[in-house]
């Protein structure tokens, strides 16, 4: 279970890139939680907290491929500072508009939002773009587990931090100290790829889409988009069904307890899996994520009323075990699609390919918990994995399909 550490221990700076890597994310996923409490302690309203989140999302998902292609182009490290501290300005002045401005006169945030997201530094993108430079085979595949492992544990840890922050201290406190990690985490990231000798912008290659052309020139690059904004979108519609579920039920902290216990399962598998010598089947890892939100629709009302934690505990633990590993080996699948010199803006498209499928699935899940309760969403969610699976298989046949076009086209 030890062996993706012992790999990665052996290749350069790995270890102090990886843990700056995610440190510097270490704020990302509770902004949208602090956002919301701050907005809704100014105005009162969720639905205003909710419009204010989603500018800073599209500023984001604008950021992404934009952001990961200067830093394809120029200094990495260099971008990271500059975007850091743009992004960190941009928190404090929202927590400065609350401050000031009437509730009334919400929209005038609007802007400040987007331009929070649109200062979203590329800390993602490069944090995954660099493994493929500095390693290949076992251990670059591990290093994707790795990442892909710890980043769970990020979604656990930092809206626990999040959330005591605000008990103890306020929204605008939490919403302070988002700013100042943003900052301080894409500086201390920077001097890591500095140290590590990633000062400057890859070379170009002669292979892949060159830095003129478009990415989705690239064979199965769109397919591969595809997928993760579909398995990300139901990976989201679960966490809403476990929300729903359990304000269902009167007990509205089991949903925090059940996302753990999806998340040690999610860990475990992607510690498991990095320990593999052999090239990932991205497929069946796919399509054992399906399965695992699938075996949830049989278990959750109205089929099963009112359902049991333990049962729907134990489906979660287990079926977890195939998601970090599918997320790492669809990393890998990126890397090796993309240009050496491009991989930064191909993460940087996967971001916003990501945030697409949460955009569209949030709702999607929340329609159907209204319409006919957590089985129907679990089911659109599975459903949403499926379409993922079949992304996958596609962009599978066309590649083995490739080689034998190759090897005909030789011959005649």
């Amino acid at each position: 279970m030890l062996r993706p550490y012992r790999l990665l221990a052996a290749v350069p700076h790995a270890s102090s890139l990886m843990a700056f890597s995610l440190l510097g994310r270490l704020h990302m996923p509770a902004l949208a939680m602090v956002l919301t409490f701050l907005v809704v302690d100014w105005t009162g309203s969720y639905a205003i907290g909710g419009v204010i989140g989603m500018m800073v999302t599209v500023g984001q998902a604008i950021a992404g491929p934009l952001r990961g292609r200067s830093a394809d182009r120029s200094s990495a490290p260099k971008l990271l500072v500059v975007t850091g501290l743009g992004s960190g300005l941009g928190m404090v002045a929202l927590v400065l508009v609350t401050r000031w401005a009437d509730p009334a006169q919400w929209w005038l945030i609007l802007p400040v939002a987007l331009f929070t997201g649109l200062s979203h530094p590329p800390i993602t993108q490069v944090g995954r773009a660099i493994w493929p430079r500095l390693t290949d085979g076992p251990a670059r595949e591990a290093a994707f587990a790795v990442e892909a492992t710890l980043q769970e544990l990020l979604f656990v840890v930092a809206p626990m931090l999040a959330t005591f922050v605000v008990a103890i201290w306020g929204p605008v406190v939490a919403m302070l100290a988002c700013a100042a990690w943003a900052a301080l985490g894409s500086i201390i990231f920077a001097a890591s790829l500095l140290r590590a000798g990633l000062r400057e912008a890859p070379k170009e290659g002669a292979s892949g889409a060159g830095r003129a052309g478009s990415l989705f020139r690239v064979r199965g690059f769109t397919s591969l988009l595809l997928f993760y904004a579909a398995l990300v979108g139901g990976l989201i519609s679960i966490d809403l069904v476990l929300v729903g579920w359990a304000r269902e039920r009167g007990a509205p902290e089991l949903a925090g307890l059940l996302a753990m216990v999806w998340a040690i399962g999610s860990l475990t598998g992607g510690l498991v899996s990095g320990g593999f010598a052999a090239r990932p089947r991205l497929w069946l890892r796919v399509l054992l994520s399906a399965l695992g939100m699938a075996a949830l629709v049989p278990v959750l009302p109205p089929i099963a009323d009112p359902g049991s934690p333990w049962l729907v505990g134990a489906i979660l633990l287990i079926g977890g075990t195939a998601i970090a590993p599918t997320l790492a080996a669809g990393n890998g699948r990126i890397a090796d699609l993309a240009p050496a010199e491009r991989r930064s803006e191909a993460f940087g498209w996967l971001t916003s390919a990501t945030t697409l499928g949460g955009a569209i699935a949030s709702p999607l899940a929340g329609w159907m918990l209204d319409l006919s309760g957590p089985a129907l969403a679990a089911a659109v969610a599975a459903g949403l994995a499926f379409v993922g699976f079949g992304f996958v298989a596609h962009h599978s046949a066309r590649a083995s399909r490739a080689p034998q076009a190759k090897e005909e086209s030789a011959t005649t």
